[in-house]
């Protein structure tokens, strides 16, 4: 264990360095330090698969004596273990940045490529790749204004080049020109940089290290080895190993800007997404909305149908005197359809309805990890909406995601255990070994298949062997235990008590409407749930698949959506689970699960919509299509086993509260 623990911290450690929070870990600079630029990655929103850039065959690479080496012998930057998750490969380039510094223009390389660098290149550009730089902390960005023209915004990256599809050509962005703003510290002559901008250029320009007399009314670079034709007019297709060289300058310019204050410098990439503030309101009133019309449903059921059931059942059930049951309904004769209704219904089934479940040994681990994952969201919405983890804390959300998951899984042994031990289970070790290793296990294993075509494609999001061994040292060495402590609490606490007595052989079940069927119960209960979250999720889509440039931070809205989701999963169970009970129908365990998250087939149901009409579709290639839907479903799971969890848990509490108020032999 010891190579495994080792690399362990070695994931760790990058994550402590890397901790930041807007207005804290100033960074400032005097007149003529030495600033570094790194290189990051290029994304495209017509596939899943971005690229580390200083890997590419047709850029510059890095010189032994070049400006990035006043940094460090090694021109990788350490990475957190998000960083590496979401595909960042952070690199110093040999871009010359000092403070105060102005470049008119300077020729950084010539770079020679053959036929497949070159087809390489026209491909991302043709895919609509950007490019992220990194300065500061600041990604650099493109300047746009908003629609009013009143206000300027960031979009983080910039094109790789221009594909004219008219002329099936393409040009390469070669010449990059950075204004970088700065204002002073105050109390002090330091400066610190508020935003860094990168507008780019195509141009052929000279060879030999030198820089265009001019960058205006330059021809653009085409990315192009014409080939040559043999005597019959044919154009020969081998690889006669010619190459064409790219020329790369850059041009670097220094801004006083006082309007923007360093701890709001992240700002300007939110400024499009203040925009469309009024849409998100507009989706918590759609959401709200829906979730009062349901509380107006569980009222009726609650307050009037099922208080009323209880009562007249106490009333005249099998605990009160026959004589008084007789005169009652001597009394009133419009009472018969009441005395109807006692004799058939949820009451009927007081015997069975906490007859453990069918597999109920994989049903306690299942509603563990469940609760797992509760407390993870929980804490992550709380750690987004106050400012913790935030884009400028770069792979955060992910690293944090993780480490939550890792010892939260305290809380999945101790209710897994308390689940089976209600269930008069007797091997809590076994339950506690089944709890640790299935959904964790279910999502390494995925996790690891899908990163195999990933490594095909040699993309940067391909989880290294290393970070693989670490992941599985956090799980075995750190998670597991946490189960087994929690286990071993849970075990020793008291099992639930049911208020009614199980009975030794089960009621047959009648049969059931088409409504309760399973499948048309999970699909049409699991429409409300998404109803309530799917406009929400249009902006979640849109940050992560079509417009990779943006960021998405609106986790104060994101957490009222939750809120409302939760409370809307919870009214759909309990009201399923009402109606099942009242069709005799005793198997409600994994019911209310089901119920509950049945809005994962839908959201699953609407990623494919999303895929193929507002992203690549089948322009993306199948292996990306096949990652997208695979991942999309991986992610379903997740949500289904979390809303899942949920609702059984108020469906359980719902049907304790009911049978504990009927009085039944």
């Amino acid at each position: 264990m010891r190579l495994p623990a080792a690399l362990l911290l070695l994931e760790l450690l990058p994550a402590v360095a890397a901790f930041y929070v807007p207005g804290w870990s100033i960074r400032s600079y005097r007149d003529g330090d030495a600033i570094p630029l790194s290189t990051n990655k290029l994304t495209s929103p017509l596939t899943q698969f971005p690229y580390a850039y200083s890997e590419l065959p047709f850029v510059c690479p890095a010189k032994p004596d070049g400006f990035g080496a006043k940094f460090g012998g090694s021109r990788s930057v350490g990475l957190n273990l998000g960083e590496v998750l979401r595909g960042d490969r952070i690199a110093i380039s040999d871009y010359e940045l000092k403070m105060g510094e102005d470049i008119e223009c300077r020729h950084l390389c010539d770079r020679k490529v053959d036929r497949a660098g070159i087809q390489r290149a026209k491909q991302l550009v043709k895919d609509g790749n950007v490019v992220e730089w990194i300065v500061d902390n600041l990604p650099g960005a493109t300047s746009f204004v908003t629609v009013d023209k009143s206000r300027k915004y960031y979009a983080a990256g910039f094109k790789l080049g221009v594909f004219e599809s008219d002329e099936n050509k393409a040009y390469l962005n070669n010449h990059v020109t950075f204004v970088l703003r700065w204002r002073k510290m105050e109390k002090s002559n330091r400066k610190v940089i508020v935003a860094f901008e990168v507008y780019t250029k195509s141009i052929e320009g000279p060879l030999g290290g030198k820089c265009a007399d001019s960058l205006d009314n330059q021809p653009m670079f085409e990315l192009d080895i014409p080939r040559e034709v043999d005597e019959n007019g044919h154009t020969k297709t081998e690889d006669d190993g010619k190459t064409l060289t790219i020329p790369y300058t850059y041009s670097v310019y220094w801004k006083e800007d006082n309007s923007i204050e360093w701890a709001n410098r992240w700002d300007l990439y939110f400024v499009n997404d203040e925009d469309s503030a009024h849409v998100h309101w507009l989706a918590i009133v759609n959401s709200v909305v829906i979730a009062l019309l349901l509380t107006v449903v569980v009222a009726i059921v609650m307050l009037r149908t099922l208080s009323r059931d209880i009562q007249n059942y106490n009333d005249s059930g099998p605990g009160s005197d026959p004589e008084a049951k007789k005169a009652a309904a001597d009394a009133d004769a419009l009472d018969a359809d009441d005395t109807l209704d006692d004799t058939t219904g949820w009451k009927l089934v007081h015997g069975d309805v906490f007859r453990p479940p069918h597999m109920g040994g994989l049903f306690a681990p299942t509603i563990g990890s469940g609760v797992q994952l509760l407390a993870v969201l929980c804490a992550l919405l709380v750690l987004s909406a106050t400012g913790v983890l935030n884009p400028s804390y770069r792979g955060g959300f992910i690293s944090f995601s993780i480490f939550l998951f890792v010892f939260a899984g305290v809380f999945s042994g101790y209710f897994s255990a308390r689940i089976y031990k209600t269930f008069r289970g007797d091997a809590w070790r076994k339950n506690a070994l089944m709890t640790a290793l299935l959904f964790p296990g279910f999502l390494f294993t995925s996790i690891f298949v899908l990163n195999l075509f990933v490594w095909a494609q040699a993309s940067s999001t391909a989880i290294p062997f290393t970070t693989l061994l670490a992941l599985l040292a956090m799980w075995l060495g750190v998670s597991l235990p946490l189960v087994f402590v929690g286990a071993f609490f849970g075990n020793r606490a008291a099992a639930w008590e049911h208020p009614t007595r199980t009975t030794q052989i089960a009621r047959q079940i009648p049969a059931q409407p088409w409504y309760l069927k399973p499948l048309a119960a999970t699909l049409l209960a699991g429409l409300i749930p998404f109803a309530v979250i799917f406009i929400e999720l249009l902006f979640v889509f849109r940050s992560l698949y079509a417009d990779k440039s943006s960021y998405y931070y609106m986790y104060g809205f994101l957490a009222l959506i939750a809120g409302v989701l939760f409370v809307t999963v919870v009214e759909i169970s309990i009201v399923s689970t009402y109606f099942l009970l009242c069709a005799e129908n005793y198997a409600w365990w994994w019911r209310s699960f089901g119920v509950s998250a049945g809005s994962a087939v839908w959201i699953f149901g609407y990623s494919v919509w999303y895929y193929f009409t507002k992203l690549a579709g089948v322009r993306g290639g199948v292996v990306s299509a096949g990652l997208f839907l695979a991942y999309s479903a991986l992610a379903c799971t997740v949500y289904a086993v979390l809303v899942g969890t949920v609702g059984f848990l108020a469906s359980y509490v719902f049907v304790r509260r009911i049978y504990g108020a009927i009085k039944a032999d």
